[in-house]
């Protein structure tokens, strides 16, 4: 069991280094599970990239997923609720139900239910609300914070009226995509496919705490838990977050709150993989002309310091700019 890093800037290697190692290992370890956990937009480019990677064209022993595709593929496994997932057209349904039993009790938000696009908005909010386990008791006390603010505090205590009827109306007849996070960390530990399993996070710029308790479960009971974070290689202490305003601040949060919930399981840290002298790809394809191109110094221009209006607006914007400072 042990958590590791693999740290380096955007195109340094850090996903193909992470991928010729799963292959690699899965090609030695032919009875271990490789599970390559990613956002949901690159689960298709991940498996094509390990299929062409790997020597024998195919994957066995590696299973490329979502966060919501693992809890699926866990608790089918395992078992768990059997009460129907509702995605987010089923929560925009419902919620425009709700909208409609409980409009006299909501007026501010309430007569805006109809208009083109508002539920989408509300339900968005009600999902970052579940992501980030803020529940009723939770917005409440954040509504009363709010009291002195006039039209904030109005709309979040009506938020906070559509919010707990949406959770009475789903309690026994539906369970959210984001509550099946929470079900499987309750239910991971049944599971025999996660027991001595490697688990590598790519494409990750952080973790809602949700999947964080998620990713503490997995380290309790996986062999390594693997992760990739975006950071320059001259960065010293890649676990110590500076300020909100530095550049990799997101990266050393993410760092420093795993390498903390390593510590609360009693797991032992297994170190870290830099990446950061290493740039195939982007750097040594064209895009190296567009970033440097892009980043380069914008070159003088040779005008007169007095112009007529109609030919500097001629001018492309650089030496425009260049043009009001002489």
């Amino acid at each position: 069991m042990g958590l590791r890093f693999y740290f380096g800037a955007s195109g340094a290697g850090k996903s193909t280094g992470l991928q010729k190692e799963i292959i690699k290992r899965s090609m030695e370890e032919p009875g271990t599970h490789f599970f390559v956990i990613v956002p949901d937009q690159f689960t298709m480019q991940t498996e094509m990239d390990l299929v062409r990677e790997h020597p024998r064209n195919g994957l066995m022993n590696i299973e490329v997923l979502s966060f919501g595709r693992l809890s699926y593929r866990i608790l089918e496994e395992v078992g768990g609720d059997d009460r129907a997932v509702l995605d987010d057209t089923g929560k925009s349904l419902v919620l425009r139900k709700v909208a409609e039993d409980i409009g006299e009790d909501m007026p501010v938000i309430g007569g805006n239910l109809n208009k083109i696009g508002y539920i989408h908005e509300v339900k968005s909010a009600i999902s970052e609300f579940m992501q980030y386990g803020i529940g009723v008791k939770e917005l409440e006390e954040l509504t009363e914070y709010a009291k002195k603010r006039g039209a904030l505090y109005y709309k979040l205590k009506d938020l906070g009226t559509l919010y707990r009827s949406f959770l009475q109306f789903i309690r026994e007849k539906y369970i959210t995509t984001e509550e099946t996070l929470d079900l499987l960390c309750r239910m991971l530990p049944a599971s025999e496919l996660m027991k001595n399993s490697v688990v590598a996070l790519d494409g990750f710029t952080g973790f809602t705490p949700v999947q964080n308790r998620l990713i503490q479960r997995m380290m309790g009971l996986a062999r390594e838990v693997i992760v990739t974070a975006a950071m320059e290689g001259e960065e010293k202490n890649p676990y110590k977050t500076d300020g909100e305003q530095q550049l990799f601040y997101l990266s050393k949060k993410t760092a420093a709150d795993l390498i903390r919930l390593c510590q609360e399981e009693g797991v032992p840290e297994a170190g870290m993989s830099s990446c950061a002298g290493n740039r195939p790809g982007f750097w040594k394809t064209g895009k190296w002309c567009i970033w440097k191109n892009i980043y380069s110094v914008i070159r003088p221009c040779p005008i007169k310091r007095k112009m007529n209006p109609y030919t500097f607006w001629k001018l492309p914007p650089p030496e425009r700019r260049y043009a009001r400072s002489v």
